[in-house]
């Protein structure tokens, strides 16, 4: 597939491109239209969520969890699940030592941080308290340092992962602590992954080395629900001992047996087994697992990555052969979990753009927002309950935050969608998108649309509202005519660009909202650019009633009161205002609870801080100012 987006010079965008002449074809107006007289279906309110990777442990990050600008980042897309799990989920060991270095006399385990040990400790103690969280300011010193010794441990997992042969890791209370601590703070529910890989000479799980582990979180009341293993398809190529589908299957009955006799966890979920990519072997092994243990586990896990992150190109993130491949996955996993369970739950319990620790200026810029909106939308679409993003802070570059706690352009898509998209999909009719068939070829749709009722935790939209997602993957803007149920309607257009000279490879986003300039449906039509994706469009409604009184509404008029019943079915449900609000003071309703005005703008580099942040009243939880670099 032939890439024209970016010129000789970075960031210069072109609108004509040698060999395509400007036809037809780029002039063709979409015609689009929603179904919203049933849902297609309903998704958990965590649809999005979240992953962290052991791997935090022997890098150290996992002492900084506690950073006042993480956890605010991190309750930006609350509620969510935390995973905590990975490739190195098989190799975690815990140890009920609150500080193992001193127990043993000897120096600390981290010589780059030795000298601020003692300070870490302390900054621990003497953490400010938010209604029970633990949130720490770490000195720039002591980051630094962090990150010149993360960076050397990078090697090390880059070694570990290109050799296939991992070492143990541990685990300590304390740092079970920081870990939870993080979660609970941040709105987010933690499923732990337990090690599997310890194994008795008959092959079965050697379960022993959880008992600790699940008796101190049941001490402390830690709500967590758990899974064992990962990808347990991998295991022969791990340590040379395969486990079979039923086998796996018997070691979770085996672990719902022993939550069951502990009181904390008699009822905690399960979710598993946490299966790779569904080729041949793996498939097997999940119909040997549903088998067994089907009915243990509360929801069926797989996980998907599209390229490899070592040979990926920008024009990959754009292949719409590439984007279809999680549809034939989702169809592979289905087909065998209905066969034994119908109707139970499927989630994507491990998502990626690349594997291999993804691609430094690809997979953490803007154009990997392609395949994880692509994600989003599909498994909504096709039955995916939960899809666990891999991951929110860790070494590589699949992440939504950096190692400077800097958020990059998947974690502004995200959080748009986690204010914006709500849990019933709905049905879209697209008509006027030209096609030409070419023979040996199966031609994809270049121009994605999603729909969903609107989130009916935003107190910018009334419930009744309707918001689409796009993305347009063609090499010529598209224009798209509301049709039908949307036609004459009010339309709120949000579209996330790239900013700076990099074009698709910057790992800035710019949001231009439409708020003020707010469109009928009748009188103009939408423009997307080529290759943009989250023309994020919302439908609000005038329908107040005496329950939605306290919702500020900003349409002061419209052609006609349009309601849809569809999207109003839903309790209230507990209101909250956005992340980033218009007065950015203190307020109850802050989803980082009593944070104050510094708790949010921590997490602005200063050089943005100097500029002349418009924020509209009311305003929309992002502007321009907030998501461009100086």
């Amino acid at each position: 597939m032939a890439f024209h987006t970016l010129a000789s010079r970075p960031g210069e965008r072109r609108t004509h491109f040698p060999g395509k002449p400007q036809g037809v074809k780029g002039r063709t107006l979409i015609l689009l239209d929603v179904n919203t007289k049933s849902p297609i279906r309903t998704v958990h309110e965590n649809f999005l969520s979240i992953q962290l990777d052991p791997s935090i442990i022997h890098d150290g990050w996992l002492d900084f969890l506690s950073s006042k600008r993480l956890v605010t980042l991190a309750r930006g897309l609350a509620p969510a699940f935390l995973r905590f799990g990975g490739k190195r989920t098989d190799f975690l060991q815990f140890q009920n030592l609150k500080n193992p270095a001193k127990s043993r006399g000897g120096p600390g385990p981290d010589y780059y941080l030795k000298n601020y040990e003692d300070d870490i400790v302390r900054s621990d103690i003497s953490l400010d308290k938010q209604k029970g969280c633990n949130i720490a300011q770490h000195p720039d010193t002591m980051l630094e340092l962090q990150r010149e010794k993360a960076a050397q441990i990078h090697l090390i997992l880059l070694k570990e992962q290109f050799s296939n042969t991992y070492s143990n890791l541990t685990l300590t209370a304390r740092s079970l602590d920081k870990l939870y601590n993080f979660a609970d703070c941040s709105g987010l529910h933690l499923i732990f992954g337990l090690n599997a890989l310890r194994r008795n000479p008959a092959n079965s799980w050697n379960s022993s080395s959880i008992l600790s582990l699940l008796k101190y979180s049941a001490s402390k009341k830690y709500n967590i629900s758990w899974e064992l293993g990962n990808e347990p398809n991998n295991y022969r190529t791990l340590v040379g001992r395969a486990v079979n589908g039923t086998q796996f299957g018997k070691d979770y009955m085996q672990l719902k047996s022993i939550l069951q006799s502990i009181r904390s966890y008699s009822r905690a979920p399960i979710y598993g087994p946490n299966i790779g990519r569904p080729k041949k072997n793996v498939v097997t092994l999940l119909d040997g697992f549903m088998k067994v243990a089907g009915s243990t586990v509360d929801a069926v896990t797989w996980q998907h990555f599209y390229i490899d992150g070592r040979v990926a190109k920008v024009a990959d993130f754009m292949k719409t052969r590439l984007l279809d491949t999680l549809s034939d996955q989702i169809g592979k996993i289905q087909k065998v979990v209905n066969t034994y369970t119908p109707g139970k739950k499927m989630w994507l319990g491990g998502v990626g753009t690349a594997w291999a620790r993804g691609t430094n200026h690809l997979s953490n810029t803007y154009a990997a927002g392609f395949l994880w909106l692509n994600t989003l939308g599909i498994s909504a679409n096709e039955g995916i309950d939960v899809v666990i993003r891999h991951s929110f802070f860790d070494h590589g570059y699949n992440n939504l935050v950096d190692q400077n706690f800097n958020p990059l352009p998947d974690y502004w898509l995200s959080l748009l969608y986690k204010k914006l998209v709500g849990p019933k999909v709905l049905a879209v009719h697209v008509a006027g998108i030209q096609r030409k068939p070419r023979p040996g070829r199966v031609i994809r749709d270049k121009l994605r649309i999603y729909a969903h009722c609107t989130n009916n935790h935003n107190h910018n939209y009334v419930r009744g509202s309707v918001t689409l997602y796009i993305i347009n993957l063609h090499r010529s803007r598209k224009k798209i005519k509301l049709a039908g149920t949307l036609r004459d309607k009010l339309v709120h257009q949000y579209l996330l660009q790239p900013f700076g000279m990099e074009g698709l490879q910057s790992k800035f986003s710019v949001l231009e909202p439409d708020r003020d300039r707010s469109k009928y449906a009748e009188s103009v039509s939408l423009q997307l650019p080529e290759f943009q994706y989250a023309g994020y469009l919302c439908f609000p409604t005038l329908e107040i009633t005496a329950e939605q009184a306290n919702f500020t509404v900003v349409i002061k008029k419209m052609a006609e009161i349009w309601t849809t019943p569809l999207c109003t079915d839903q309790p209230m449900g507990n209101r909250f205002n956005n992340i980033l609000t218009a007065k950015l003071e203190p307020d109850e309703n802050l989803p980082f609870k009593d944070a104050s005005k510094d708790a949010f703008m921590d997490t602005i580099p200063e050089a943005w801080k100097k500029q002349n942040l418009t924020l509209q009243s009311p305003s929309f939880f992002l502007t321009p100012a907030i998501l461009k670099p100086p």
